[in-house]
């Protein structure tokens, strides 16, 4: 066992495992090894290979099912051992343990060819290391990684050193983020996923470490580790989801525009601007009552409605839902000691524990983000979601809250399990962190399920491998500039890379806001493309707020938005049937023009409609549209492909692109998707000829 410093690891002092003995053969298709550092356990799969090593872990539901493993043959091998299954063959290396996996005679990917002067492998291809593992995997010269969570940056990982640890990241201008998943993949046709709830951390052509080796430090007693050989990222994305879930189709009314603010203060603020809505003839389809906006700061979370502001909601409810809104009201899974319900909960053992007390943890907030507008929290306790009791308690509280006409929750935070915390199933600090979140959104997930009138929709936060499958999910909290806007885009794009198919920022930006009227809605224009909607931050983000010219702007991107939703309609069924993002990064949606894939800002939309998002406040805009003729969406003019193209927006204009041949549906011009029955309605079809 090596120590490992993530910082300037020492190699040459890590030892790698060995295989010390024959491998023998199972009637469930697997084959185990003995090694140096206990036994080595290897499947074939219909989709590549899983590695395990190490005592099992808890099962947290992050797979669908056991994947079941290919009836396989061993031969030996130029001092190894041939693993041959269904046309896949993985070739197991002895001394050290390392490994080729091929599929036919493709090479999809193997321990790193980095050599070193003085041993074969420059990094240990397998290592036991303090409290977890180390595995290494080749990278070409040049080879694209894509995946990794929700993150801000490029979304080529390579060159990158990223933690699989979810953070309350207060914003999207570090490596820090809500959404994490330690699951990536690259064009050239492989994947790599660790089963695991603990922190992992990918070196991925990170030059401290190697330039042309992608390094997993895995802080897991179990290495659980599956390869994937899919031809292209959508075939990698398929497997992946294939294994860890895919989402259902969201209700009509989610494409909808949701609007919100931090915060609508009182019944009179929230009914006036609803009213405004109807009234200005914006095209919208929920309201949002935030955290503050129904809840009790100093007592929240345990689903009551401030009684000081709403002694009966019933009436407020019943006056939205007149004039056509859904519901969104938001929570988050603590509970304030100044609640009478975190001592009922603490004494049925329902909250998280203090490890060295024995007691209920309360949890200190860190005040110094807050202000006048969050102001702030109180000690609160956490929810052990690993309880049955209080996960079934959690779950049916909610249903009060449907049957007054709540239509949608949206579960904010989770990422506030600190080291000495620890659950009712054992499980502390670091292998509950990350678990957390999926865990809650599964919960609040099957509340809705089970009580909401459309079934399970919900909007959350944190996420989790796994988490994906319970839609949809929002971008935490942006800086309100060009920089936010970018960041955002990335951040949808790159959640979608790693599986998650629905996504939405905060138009606007949340915090920071300095009423920039064009910011703003070049932001709404970016997000008619998203799989969701959402108008919040702190202040004001309804259009009119804006001034008469931005809202007049964000109008027309709205109503183009409600005239699209045959087309995204049809873009979310896909995403539930293959695991495919609505929104699409390049590289996802080009596999075969990689001069493509370094445009990290634009993406398809669906399969047809290209988007450059504007990012710069002169209206400027350059986008690359892959090799064919292209028609600008919907003026109809003529673009070649294979290049970049300069472009000057007016306020009002949007760089979207179809291929020549493309048809897209479009509905009507309509204020709420109420008006459209039962489901989306086809008034017309634009035709890119």
């Amino acid at each position: 066992m090596g120590a490992f410093d993530v910082e300037a690891p020492n190699w040459g002092r890590i030892p790698p495992v060995k295989v010390t003995g024959a491998p023998q053969a199972n009637a469930d298709g697997s084959v185990v090894f003995p090694t140096d550092a206990g036994p080595l356990r290897v499947e074939l799969l219909a989709s590549g290979a899983r590695l395990r090593l190490g005592p099992g872990a808890r099962d947290y539901g992050i797979l669908l099912k056991e994947p079941a493993a290919q009836p396989a043959r061993i031969e030996p091998c130029n001092g190894g051992t041939r693993i041959v299954a269904e046309g896949r063959t993985l070739e197991i290396g002895h001394e050290p343990l390392s490994f080729v996996l091929r599929v036919h005679e493709r090479a999809v990917q193997s321990s790193p060819t980095d050599g070193h002067f003085v041993r074969r492998f420059r990094l240990p291809p397998f290592a036991r290391i303090d409290g977890g593992w180390f595995v290494s995997l080749e990278l070409g010269h040049d080879t694209p990684v894509y995946g990794l969570g929700e993150k801000w940056g490029r979304l080529d990982r390579r060159g990158q050193l990223v933690r699989s640890w979810n953070h309350d990241a207060l914003g999207v201008n570090a490596e820090v983020s809500y959404k994490n998943a330690p699951f990536a993949w690259s064009p050239e046709g492989w994947g790599v996923f660790v089963h695991t709830v603990a922190p992992v951390v990918h070196g991925v052509g990170f030059a401290p470490w190697s330039q042309r080796a992608y390094g997993l430090k895995v802080d897991d007693p179990s290495l659980d580790l599956f390869l994937f050989d899919g031809a292209n990222g959508a075939h990698v994305l398929g497997q992946y989801t294939a294994l860890t879930g895919r989402a259902s189709v969201p209700p009509l009314w989610s494409l909808g525009l949701i609007l919100s603010k931090a915060y609508y203060r009182t019944a009179d603020e929230i009914l006036s601007v609803a009213r405004e809505v109807r009234a200005r003839g914006m095209p919208c389809d929920t309201i949002t009552f935030d955290g503050r906006a129904w809840q009790d700061t100093d007592t929240r979370f345990a689903f009551e409605w401030d009684p000081a502001r709403y002694p009966d909601p019933r009436p407020v409810i019943e006056q939205l839902k007149a004039l056509d809104f859904r519901i969104c009201v938001w929570e988050y899974p603590l509970v304030s000691v100044r609640n009478r319900l975190f001592d009922e909960l603490a004494a049925k053992g329902w909250l998280l524990k203090d490890a060295r007390t024995g007691e209920a943890c309360r949890y200190q907030w860190d005040l110094e983000p807050f202000g006048k507008v969050l102001t702030p929290l109180p000690e609160s306790g956490l929810l052990d979601f690993t309880h049955p009791d209080a996960y079934a308690y959690w779950r049916d509280r909610h249903r009060d809250l449907f049957e007054l006409g709540v239509d949608m929750i949206k579960p904010d935070f989770g990422e506030q399990v600190e080291p000495h915390m620890v659950a009712s199933d054992g499980a502390t600090g670091d292998m509950l962190h990350n678990v957390y979140a999926l865990l809650y959104n599964r919960c609040v997930h099957e509340a809705a399920a089970k009580y909401a009138k459309d079934g399970g929709f919900l909007f959350s936060r944190a996420a989790w491998a796994g988490s994906q499958r319970y839609p949809s999910q929002w971008g935490g909290d942006p800086q309100a500039d060009w920089g936010g806007l970018a960041a955002s885009i990335r951040g949808g794009l790159s959640w979608g890379l790693t599986g998650a198919p629905y996504y939405a920022t905060d138009v606007g930006g949340f915090y920071g806001d300095q009423r920039d009227p064009v910011l703003y809605v070049r932001w709404a224009q970016a997000s008619v493309f998203s799989a969701h909607m959402r108008l919040h931050g702190i202040g004001a983000r309804e259009p009119w707020s804006y001034g008469v010219e931005a809202e007049r702007a964000a109008n027309a991107a709205l109503e183009l938005r409600y005239r699209l939703l045959p087309y995204l309609w049809s873009a979310v069924q896909q995403a539930s049937e293959t695991g495919l993002p609505v929104q699409r990064a390049m590289a996802l949606a080009c596999p075969d023009e990689p001069e493509s894939w370094a445009f990290d800002h634009q993406f398809f939309c669906g399969d047809d409609l290209l988007v450059a998002p504007c990012l710069d406040p002169s209206g400027r805009v350059r986008v690359y549209l892959p090799q064919g003729e292209w028609r600008r969406f919907p003026d109809g003019r003529a673009f070649d492909g294979g290049r970049c193209h300069e472009l000057a927006l007016a306020l009002d204009e949007l760089a979207v692109f179809a291929r020549s041949g493309a048809e897209i549906p479009l509905g009507p011009a309509v204020r709420h998707t109420g008006e459209l029955g039962a489901g989306p309605r086809v008034e017309a079809t634009w035709r890119a000829a």
